[in-house]
């Protein structure tokens, strides 16, 4: 392999970038709509649930209990109602997902001390955020009746309640509990995965569809030659989208690097040039600069999306998925990514990611090689 055809063909590749400004433009693009999108739409968070109350007690007792809702962070009492079937339309319509439902005799029976039951209602049309909201109702419900019970135990003179254990909960690496800390790292391997596969996934059917590739067979250029000098623009490109995804993360989302950032950039150039070698690979075995690209996609976003952990716990993913997953490179980079990124940790732990990745990358580059023929089919 010779330096300097090596550089003549980057140089060719980053002429064609240049003047094809759409794709660049979409390369550069892509990485700052991916991370406003997802993160601002994509949340795991509950906040502000709308919530509806039919109060059939109207007592100061009740109202105590619905103040707990007003001042949570995650409900917002949107109205109040007189019956079921008002309740049921604001569920029907989309207007609210939890619905209380205070009984007339609340009020008696707090006062005697006897068991009393509140309804809630949730829109199981949306599971996930239906059952943590119905938790935290349940969990206001518990803290307004330990309430209760120690104010009742006091007027008997009975002293302070006093719970037999008390549980202290610290989240350590995101204290608050904020899913763009989680979501912003994982969006890194995204943008990476879908730029990759867009722009490294035409470039070797591009030169069979336009007629170019006769040209490059009659002068002394080698394969490997042609690989690498096409992969090296695109790897720039790419390198600078991660330096833009991690400068986006850090302004708009307060979302910051606490580990070391060049071992972060490192790591992402190793997944980086997997990717691209993934999308150079289906280039010039399909020759199509569609049909490659799609596949692309298809291949190389969804697992990213579905089954690297990005969105979804892989622990909680059925057995058969599970084992999947091994064969995903972005699972390794994005724990790598979060590890970096929440945690501070180095490569004493993340070594056999690394190592998954580093293979990763080299299988794919051996494989583009071997497939790769400057022969006239």
């Amino acid at each position: 392999m010779k330096l300097q055809r090596l550089a003549a063909v980057a140089r060719k590749e980053t002429l064609h970038l240049l003047r094809d400004w759409r794709s660049l433009t979409l390369a550069l693009a892509i990485p700052l709509l991916l991370i406003l999108l997802y993160g601002y739409a994509l949340t795991l968070d509950l906040r502000n649930v709308p919530t509806v109350v039919w109060d059939q007690s109207h007592s100061p007792e009740s109202r105590e209990l619905l103040s707990l809702f007003h001042s949570s962070p995650y409900f917002t009492v949107i109205s109040y109602h007189d019956d079921y079937t008002e309740l049921q339309q604001a569920l029907d319509r989309g207007k609210a997902m939890v619905a209380l439902v205070v009984p007339g005799n609340f009020a008696a029976k707090v006062q005697a001390n006897k068991p009393v039951k509140i309804q809630i209602i949730g829109d199981g049309s949306d599971a996930n955020t239906s059952r943590l909201a119905m938790n935290y109702a349940a969990n206001i419900g518990s803290i307004y009746a330990l309430g209760v019970t120690s104010e009742q135990m006091q007027l008997k003179g009975r002293g302070k309640l006093k719970q037999p254990v008390e549980l202290l909960q610290r989240s350590w690496y995101n204290p608050g509990l904020r899913s763009q800390n989680v979501l912003i790292p994982g969006i890194i391997a995204l943008v990476m995965i879908v730029v990759a596969a867009l722009l490294t996934s035409t470039t070797i059917a591009r030169e069979w569809e336009t007629g170019t590739m006769e040209q490059l067979i009659s002068t002394p250029l080698r394969g490997p030659e042609l690989i690498f000098g096409k992969v090296i623009p695109y790897f720039c490109i790419g390198m600078i989208d991660v330096a833009l995804a991690v400068f986006m993360g850090s302004w708009i989302f307060d979302v910051h690097i606490v580990g070391n950032t060049a071992l972060l950039f490192a790591m992402s150039a190793l997944f980086l040039t997997g990717a691209l070698f993934f999308g150079l690979t289906l280039s010039i075995k399909l020759k199509s600069q569609v049909l490659a690209n799609q596949l692309a996609i298809i291949a190389g976003f969804l697992p990213t999306l579905l089954l690297s952990g990005f969105v979804f716990a892989i622990e909680n993913m059925p057995l058969p998925l599970q084992f999947l997953t091994y064969i995903v490179p972005a699972r390794y980079f994005i724990a790598i990514l979060r590890g970096i990124y929440l945690k501070g940790i180095g490569l004493e732990i993340l070594w056999l990611n690394a190592l998954f990745l580093a293979m990763y990358g080299l299988i794919l580059m051996i494989v583009a090689n071997r497939k790769f023929s400057f022969k006239l089919e």
